[in-house]
């Protein structure tokens, strides 16, 4: 072998590192490294408890969340949720850490319990079951089966913390030994939240009751939908014996992470509510009630690709459009779906003008957003991840980026992490 396995996880930690290895190499490390994190976690790391967070949506939200909750490391590359890298996190936890925190994501059948048997959790928190993976699972009934194998890897001595208001999570406690608890809105979740205002720019403002007690709270994250995280965090950190007014001060520290409801401010005074890092059809209806809420002189939406569009795709664009036109003043489309937002919101009464083309590099969508933002100005930015829209808010914010690639699958660094952001990488090359 070419490095050893120390200078293997030393570069993956790093953005040069993790473009130099690439998405392959860390599948085919997998062997390996799988092996070594479960005989890791059998000896220097079987005192930790460690909570595994799995689902469709909001996982990464959710273990920043729990991390901060229970005070555990956070390791920036938490978001990084696949193959070597769940490895990567359970040998990163050291001797007589007490908590460690892991994401994990899956895309097919039999993934989720080869990363159960490496894990051994002591707590799993289930945030969602959603239609992220209409390509390979096919159906809700497949993929809440699947995310359940780490559920049901639990001893009955370990706590499954599930989101009461999905029943495709709610399903799983029929699947395991551990004890349930349950977090959302409802009235029969064990910690819930309710009076929920949104507090723009600064965050979210609600009620919690948790096992019978109640504290007005305020977090940084936007929106009642990343609320989930904090109930969840709140959740684990009672089950850990951490005081609720003191898992909620912890909690009400964190911000929200690039990508995924992150309000930025322009110099001009217009503000970007970014979330960018992932569009299933859900998110982008999250996004969007989030935005009829937020008090603004024009809210503008740009809009990029859904991820995996539930059929009949063009009547999903539509339909989108024209819900954009009546809660917006303008819409931007890039990718492939603008000709059916176009189409919807203009049936639904939005001006012809009021829709622009954005044009298919991350420049050209700046410039047409720069030609029209004012102060008091909301702009929703939302698009599949491997467009990058988020190199549209740096542009806007006066950043450098020459990067113009228009998709990049490279699932290992973030834009604002990429050594390539303010090199680039050839010539010009569509969005989409």
């Amino acid at each position: 072998m070419k490095y050893s396995l120390a200078e293997i996880g030393a570069m993956l930690q790093t953005p040069a590192g993790r473009l130099q290895v690439g998405n392959g190499l860390r599948y085919r490390l997998w062997p390996l490294l799988s092996r070594a994190a479960h005989l890791y976690r059998c000896t220097a790391a079987r005192r930790t408890q460690l909570v595994a967070v799995v689902g469709s949506l909001g996982k990464t939200t959710t273990a920043c969340a729990i991390a901060a909750a229970l005070a555990a490391p956070a390791h920036r590359s938490i978001w990084i949720n696949a193959w070597s890298s769940v490895a990567l996190a359970i040998l990163r936890i050291r001797h007589a850490q007490p908590h460690a925190v892991v994401e994990v994501g899956i895309s097919d059948r039999g993934e989720m319990a080869q990363y159960a048997r490496m894990v051994r959790p002591d707590i799993v928190v289930v945030t969602s079951v959603a239609g992220e993976h209409r390509t390979l699972l096919h159906t809700l009934e497949i993929t809440r089966r699947e995310k359940s194998r780490m559920v049901a890897a639990l001893p009955s001595s370990g706590t499954a913390v599930l989101n009461g208001d999905d029943p495709n999570v709610l399903w799983m406690r029929d699947q395991m030994r551990a004890r349930p608890v349950t977090f959302g809105f409802g009235e029969a979740c064990d910690v819930r939240a309710s009076d929920v205002r949104l507090d723009w720019p600064e965050g979210t403002r609600f009620r919690l009751c948790a096992f019978g007690e109640e504290h007005e709270a305020r977090v940084r994250l936007v929106g009642r939908h990343s609320l989930y995280a904090v109930l969840a965090a709140v959740t684990v950190a009672q089950m850990e014996s951490v005081p609720l007014a003191e898992a909620l001060q912890r909690v009400a520290l964190l911000e929200p992470a690039p990508g995924r409801m992150q309000p930025v401010l322009l110099q001009g005074g217009a503000i970007v509510l970014r979330d960018d890092y992932k569009s299933t059809l859900e998110t982008v209806h999250a996004a969007l009630d989030v935005l009829a809420d937020v008090p603004a002189r024009r809210r503008i939406v740009l809009l990029g690709d859904i991820w995996e569009a539930p059929a009949p795709v063009e009547a999903t664009y539509r339909e989108l459009g024209a819900r954009v036109a009546r809660m917006a003043s303008c819409l931007v489309v890039v990718g492939e779906g603008r000709q059916g937002y176009r189409a919807g919101a203009t049936d639904a009464g939005m001006a012809d003008a009021c829709v622009l083309d954005g044009g298919k590099t991350p420049q050209q969508v700046a410039a047409v957003l720069n030609a029209i933002l004012q102060p008091g100005d909301v702009v929703l930015m939302k698009g599949r991840r491997p467009q990058r829209l988020g190199r549209v808010c740096m542009l806007l914010e006066g950043r450098q980026v020459r990067c113009d690639l228009g998709s990049c699958n490279l699932r290992t660094v973030n834009c604002e992490d990429c050594p390539m952001l303010e090199k680039g990488w050839g010539s010009h090359r569509a969005v989409t």
